[in-house]
């Protein structure tokens, strides 16, 4: 059986006076969630606002259990990056 997660991330990104100001907050982001967690990111919304993002990660494996704790791991990762502030999260398995 495979198991596919879905988390999207609701940001803000206060620091932010630009697009370019956005891209350079993101990117180190989207880059490790990938690199660390091997989940795919994208950026899904607001890409025309400075200061508001939203980011969605897909985790696929064969345990709900594994998938969990990978998004839950990806979770993590953005609360505590400095400059992002998460306004809200929604998850779903499928």
């Amino acid at each position: 059986m495979v198991v596919v997660g879905i988390c999207t991330w609701e940001l803000h990104l206060p620091g932010c006076l630009s697009l370019k100001d956005k891209r350079g907050t993101l990117k180190p982001v989207t880059k490790e969630l990938g690199r660390s967690l091997n989940v795919s990111v994208s950026e899904t919304d607001h890409q025309d606002l400075w200061q508001r993002a939203e980011i969605a990660c897909a985790a696929i494996g064969t345990s709900r259990t594994i998938v969990e704790e990978t998004l839950r791991s990806a979770d993590r990762l953005i609360e505590a990056r400095d400059g992002i502030r998460v306004i809200d999260t929604t998850t779903e398995y499928r």
